[in-house]
Protein backbone atom coordinates (compact mmCIF):
# COMPACT_ATOMS: atom_id res chain seq x y z
CA UNK A 1 0.00 0.00 0.00
CA UNK A 2 1.43 3.30 -0.92
CA UNK A 3 0.00 6.68 0.78
CA UNK A 4 1.09 10.52 -0.55
CA UNK A 5 1.24 12.49 2.50
CA UNK A 6 1.14 16.61 2.05
CA UNK A 7 1.57 18.74 4.51
CA UNK A 8 2.16 22.76 4.22
CA UNK A 9 -1.10 24.56 3.06
CA UNK A 10 -2.49 26.96 4.95
CA UNK A 11 -3.55 30.61 4.79
CA UNK A 12 -1.39 33.81 3.30
CA UNK A 13 -1.80 37.02 2.75
CA UNK A 14 -1.54 37.96 -1.29
CA UNK A 15 2.59 38.66 -1.75
CA UNK A 16 3.42 35.51 1.03
CA UNK A 17 5.29 32.43 0.52
CA UNK A 18 4.22 28.79 1.28
CA UNK A 19 5.92 25.09 1.24
CA UNK A 20 4.06 22.53 0.37
CA UNK A 21 5.35 18.58 0.95
CA UNK A 22 4.37 15.47 -0.07
CA UNK A 23 5.89 12.20 1.21
CA UNK A 24 5.39 8.99 -0.66
CA UNK A 25 5.50 5.99 1.69
CA UNK A 26 5.32 2.11 1.00
CA UNK A 27 6.27 -0.55 -0.87
CA UNK A 28 7.92 1.78 -3.68
CA UNK A 29 10.20 0.37 -5.94
CA UNK A 30 11.69 3.70 -7.36
CA UNK A 31 9.56 6.93 -8.25
CA UNK A 32 9.46 8.23 -11.70
CA UNK A 33 7.58 11.93 -12.13
CA UNK A 34 6.35 13.43 -9.68
CA UNK A 35 3.89 16.60 -9.31
CA UNK A 36 1.63 19.04 -8.11
CA UNK A 37 -1.96 19.85 -9.22
CA UNK A 38 -4.83 22.73 -7.48
CA UNK A 39 -8.11 22.59 -7.88
CA UNK A 40 -9.70 26.54 -7.61
CA UNK A 41 -13.16 26.31 -6.23
CA UNK A 42 -16.43 25.24 -8.41
CA UNK A 43 -12.86 24.74 -11.44
CA UNK A 44 -11.56 21.49 -12.48
CA UNK A 45 -8.05 20.58 -11.37
CA UNK A 46 -4.97 21.54 -13.13
CA UNK A 47 -1.38 21.07 -13.42
CA UNK A 48 0.86 23.10 -11.36
CA UNK A 49 4.17 21.65 -11.43
CA UNK A 50 6.06 18.42 -12.16
CA UNK A 51 9.80 17.20 -11.75
CA UNK A 52 10.95 13.72 -13.10
CA UNK A 53 13.48 11.72 -12.10
CA UNK A 54 16.21 13.05 -13.85
CA UNK A 55 14.82 16.69 -12.46
CA UNK A 56 13.33 17.75 -15.67
CA UNK A 57 10.65 20.11 -14.79
CA UNK A 58 7.84 21.46 -15.61
CA UNK A 59 5.34 24.37 -14.49
CA UNK A 60 1.84 25.60 -16.01
CA UNK A 61 2.65 29.37 -17.15
CA UNK A 62 1.01 30.74 -14.13
CA UNK A 63 3.74 29.50 -11.63
CA UNK A 64 6.83 29.83 -13.48
CA UNK A 65 8.91 32.56 -11.89
CA UNK A 66 7.00 32.25 -8.96
CA UNK A 67 7.19 28.56 -7.56
CA UNK A 68 9.33 26.33 -7.68
CA UNK A 69 9.44 22.61 -7.68
CA UNK A 70 11.99 20.36 -6.10
CA UNK A 71 12.25 16.22 -4.92
CA UNK A 72 14.34 14.50 -2.17
CA UNK A 73 14.83 10.97 -3.95
CA UNK A 74 16.49 9.66 -0.26
CA UNK A 75 12.96 10.57 1.28
CA UNK A 76 10.58 10.23 -1.32
CA UNK A 77 9.42 13.80 -0.97
CA UNK A 78 8.50 16.59 -3.30
CA UNK A 79 8.46 20.21 -2.47
CA UNK A 80 6.82 23.12 -3.93
CA UNK A 81 7.98 26.62 -2.33
CA UNK A 82 5.03 29.12 -4.06
CA UNK A 83 6.43 32.36 -3.80
CA UNK A 84 4.73 35.76 -4.64
CA UNK A 85 1.36 34.09 -3.82
CA UNK A 86 -1.59 35.72 -5.71
CA UNK A 87 -5.74 35.43 -4.67
CA UNK A 88 -5.80 32.87 -7.89
CA UNK A 89 -4.04 30.89 -6.16
CA UNK A 90 -6.56 29.92 -3.85
CA UNK A 91 -7.07 26.12 -4.17
CA UNK A 92 -7.05 22.81 -3.00
CA UNK A 93 -3.50 21.51 -3.91
CA UNK A 94 -2.73 17.33 -4.60
CA UNK A 95 0.39 15.67 -5.22
CA UNK A 96 0.53 13.23 -7.63
CA UNK A 97 3.14 10.02 -7.95
CA UNK A 98 4.21 7.91 -10.83
CA UNK A 99 5.96 4.77 -9.50
CA UNK A 100 7.20 1.52 -9.81
CA UNK A 101 6.33 -1.46 -7.29
CA UNK A 102 6.74 -4.81 -6.75
CA UNK A 103 10.32 -4.74 -7.94
CA UNK A 104 9.70 -2.11 -10.70
CA UNK A 105 6.91 -4.88 -12.68
CA UNK A 106 4.11 -2.69 -11.49
CA UNK A 107 3.46 0.98 -12.60
CA UNK A 108 0.60 2.86 -10.75
CA UNK A 109 0.15 6.34 -10.51
CA UNK A 110 -1.31 7.67 -7.00
CA UNK A 111 -2.90 10.99 -5.18
CA UNK A 112 -2.13 12.47 -2.04
CA UNK A 113 -5.24 13.53 0.01
CA UNK A 114 -5.19 17.76 -0.52
CA UNK A 115 -3.83 20.58 1.28
CA UNK A 116 -5.72 23.64 0.82
CA UNK A 117 -4.05 26.74 0.31
CA UNK A 118 -5.62 30.37 0.97
CA UNK A 119 -4.41 33.47 -0.37
CA UNK A 120 -6.06 36.43 0.88
CA UNK A 121 -6.18 39.99 -0.89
Amino acid sequence: QVQLVESGGGLVQAGGSLRLSCAASGSISSINAMGWYRQPPGKQRELVATITSGDNTNYVDSAKGRFTISRDNAKNTVYLQMSSLKPEDTAVYYCNADLYLHYGLIRKNYWGQGTQVTVSS
